[in-house]
């Protein structure tokens, strides 16, 4: 293993949730069982050994079905939730497109979220400032700009939180499903900044239901199910793998 060629480096993750057996229709009947010792939980295994090196400059894909761990990982990958076991190192600045929304007031315009979810990336209010045009241009929302965010679609939202975590090069990008979400333009549009990125070493971790999108944008992928990696290797060899399960 040599780790200064790795962006990302996971050893022996899991992940287990302790799930409720019966349903439970409000805070006071939870409350209720709760004081009376009848609420019982099973163990979920959402990740159970996932162990991978993902290298400097990769542009690596995550397949699976629902359910499978995929949204899980790249939680932990981005520090947002922490393994029930195991190890995860990443090397550089994360910008994480996870949720749609995260870092947002919906309360508040495009401009004054613009900020805001820069502030939230780590980014100063004079970079957003200086940055603030080309954010907008390419979200191509100027029209819509002191709109507020409540009024937009989830495609609209999708491209001002792209703009803004796409705009200074991150050394890791983390997109969940972003790129399902919009108008067929823009996808290629944010696949063309994704390339660029490439070119500049930016290291690109996707999850996507799309296969044959990770076919094409990707250069390695894992292939997850059930939590535990079935298959991991070249894009084009996981992805075929997938599409004939």
């Amino acid at each position: 293993m040599d780790s200064v060629k790795n962006a990302v480096e996971l050893r022996n993750i899991c992940m287990h949730y302790n799930m409720p057996k019966e349903k439970v229709q409000n805070l006071k009947e939870y409350i209720i069982k709760l004081a009376k010792g009848q609420l019982h939980y099973e163990n979920f295994v959402a990740l159970n050994g996932v162990s991978e090196d993902i290298k400097k400059g990769d542009v690596f894909g995550i397949v699976g079905l629902n359910g499978s761990g995929k949204s899980t990982l790249l939680k932990i990958i981005s520090g947002i939730l922490t393994p029930t076991s195991g190890t995860t190192r990443a090397s550089g600045l994360i910008a994480p497109l996870i949720e749609l929304g995260a870092g947002f007031d919906f309360d508040l315009t495009a401009r004054e979220n613009i900020f805001l979810n820069g502030s939230v990336l780590g980014f100063t209010k004079k970079m957003i400032t200086d940055c603030f045009d080309e954010i907008v241009a390419f979200s191509e929302l100027e029209e819509f700009i002191d709109v507020p965010m409540k009024n937009y679609s989830s495609g609209m939202v999708a491209r001002v939180g792209f703009a803004v975590a796409t705009i200074i090069k991150p050394e890791i990008l983390i997109l969940d499903e972003i790129l399902a979400v919009g108008d067929f333009r823009f996808q290629q549009k944010c696949e063309e900044r994704i390339n660029n990125m490439m070119s500049g070493g930016t290291t690109v971790i996707i999850v996507s239901h799309s296969v044959d999108q990770i076919e094409r944008m990707c250069n390695r992928a894992m292939w997850l199910k059930k939590g535990e990696i079935r298959m991991s290797g070249s894009a084009k060899e996981v992805c075929a793998a997938y599409k004939n399960s």
